[in-house]
């Protein structure tokens, strides 16, 4: 089984829902100053976070300006989450090989030229194809912001501070996301949402040049393997496609039934592929653990509707209520301030509680916030029909993903904690896709077409009703499955 976290760091390894990769052995000594390092680290973090969410409040305006369907606004936010959680494992990988600076340089040269495409396109499709470069250049990035920081900073209490900032600093670009997309979008046009990562990227490749130095551990002996990430990629955006083609096609459509097949081929090839090849993407011995196969699978159901909570509630804001961008950002900062709160309560709550417990709870949490929300009107109030069900939906999933995503790297063995770490990532990126696609496809057969605010309220209130029972399905695979007892992670 692949070793991802040498053993110099196996008496404290770092635990956190994140990036594979996670590096302390043979890490040759630099002298790069430690605050270049984790100020390079966070910044590039916080730009990968923030394009995941940051697009949302800005699609009724693209819309607007290209001519998408509802079904292009979707690939719009889906073609950035499929390819960034395909080939992040990749992305890890590759920073181990060739080295983390360069991983670092190029995956932040990648986005940024994306970000270019993106905020000049003239077409839809244009558009979609720049998320899907965006993507593949945050999964580069990622795992190399987290290997350069943790090769940098000796283990103990420092590095221990410093992950904790790069978290932090995570989480606070998915909660800006709404606030920053819609004031770009107010004061200047959508385009500026994507534009603005340019000067940043800029500034941050100019001082990574400078600043940091390169390391890499013994891994760099291993193969990539590319092989796999094309195939679960292709595989997942192929069942996605499919997914959406039924919005306009039904489920007996042939364009929707070869391309949902042709995702099924390619994924039992890529797992086909995994058990035999010598240095896999995803070691499938990992998911004979029980906490780690329970976990993955309850994350992925989580994502699948996490994700969706924000494309819904921004449009509900803009289309129904008639908020501006700026409006729905502002509205939404509580929603996304309750997702860190509940990241951020869950370690304290899992000595008293157990994670089993504590995930279950939190999961039950959010569904009581998806009932609530699905309770919405075309003109109720901020409080009842934004804020009071979107705080409970959001520190929920903060405090079951979270759970869950200790439980995954405390129940694998400690070498193998960082690739834990990017396979909880991972089930989590890809299932907020897929879950997007479904969810969207079951408010376009209530709207039937209709662009009323009663028609889309319906349509996005079923959505939400759907969300709620398929993580309360999710909360009973936690409670059969999960395993009993554990009060640490």
């Amino acid at each position: 089984m692949t070793r991802m976290v040498r053993a110099a760091d196996e008496a404290e390894p770092v635990h956190i829902s994140g990036i594979s990769g996670i590096s302390g052995a043979a890490r040759p000594h630099t002298r790069t100053r430690t605050w270049a390092v984790v100020l390079a680290a966070c910044a590039g973090q916080f730009l990968v976070v923030l394009d995941v969410s940051v697009m949302n409040v800005a699609l009724p305006s693209l819309r607007a300006d290209l001519g998408l369907s509802a079904t292009g606004l979707q690939w719009v936010l889906n073609a950035y989450s499929i390819a960034f959680a395909g080939f992040m494992l990749l992305g890890g990988r590759a920073a181990d090989l060739f080295g983390r600076k360069r991983m670092f340089l190029t995956g932040l040269a990648v986005f940024t030229l994306a970000s270019v495409a993106g905020g000049l396109a003239q077409e839809g499709w244009h558009l979609i194809g720049a998320r899907a470069v965006q993507g593949l250049g945050a999964a580069v990035l990622a795992p190399a912001t987290l290997t350069l920081l943790t090769s940098a900073v000796p283990a103990g209490p420092a590095r221990t501070r410093a992950v904790g900032t790069w978290t932090a600093v995570g989480a606070g670009g998915g909660a800006a996301g709404g606030l920053v997309g819609g004031a770009l979008t107010d004061l200047l046009s959508w385009r500026w949402v994507l534009l603005i990562n340019v000067p940043v990227g800029v500034l941050l490749l100019a001082g990574a040049v400078v600043w940091l130095a390169e390391s890499r551990t013994d891994a760099a002996r291993r193969r990539v393997d590319l092989p796999g990430a094309i195939l679960v990629t292709a595989g997942l955006a192929a069942i996605a496609y499919g997914i959406v083609q039924t919005e306009e096609r039904g489920w007996g459509a042939a364009a929707t039934l070869l391309p949902l097949a042709g995702g099924v081929l390619l994924l039992g090839v890529f797992v086909v592929a995994e058990s035999r090849a010598r240095v896999p993407l995803m070691p499938l011995g990992l998911f004979r653990v029980r906490s780690v196969s329970a976990a993955n699978a309850a994350m992925f159901i989580s994502g699948s509707v996490s994700f969706a909570v924000w494309f819904f509630m921004t449009m509900y804001a803009q289309n129904v209520l008639g908020y501006g961008p700026l409006e729905a950002g502002l509205a939404l900062v509580p929603s996304s301030l309750s997702i860190v709160f509940g990241s951020k309560l869950a370690p304290r709550l899992i000595p008293v509680t157990g994670v089993r417990v504590l995930a279950v709870l939190g999961a039950l949490v959010a569904v009581a916030g998806f009932g609530w929300q699905s309770a919405m009107t075309a003109d109720g109030p901020y409080f009842s029909v934004i804020l009071g069900p979107g705080l409970l939906i959001m520190t929920g999933l903060g405090v079951a993903g979270t759970t869950l995503a200790a439980l995954a790297t405390a129940g694998a063995e400690p070498g193998d904690a960082g690739l834990v770490s990017g396979l909880i990532n991972t089930s989590r990126t890809m299932g907020g896709a897929l879950g997007l696609a479904v969810l969207t496809t079951v408010a376009a057969s209530r709207t039937a077409g209709g662009t009323s605010a009663q028609a889309l309220t319906d349509g996005y209130a079923l959505a939400f009703r759907t969300g709620g029972a398929v993580l309360l399905a999710g909360t009973l695979l936690m409670v059969l499955w999960l395993p009993r007892g554990s009060s640490e992670a």
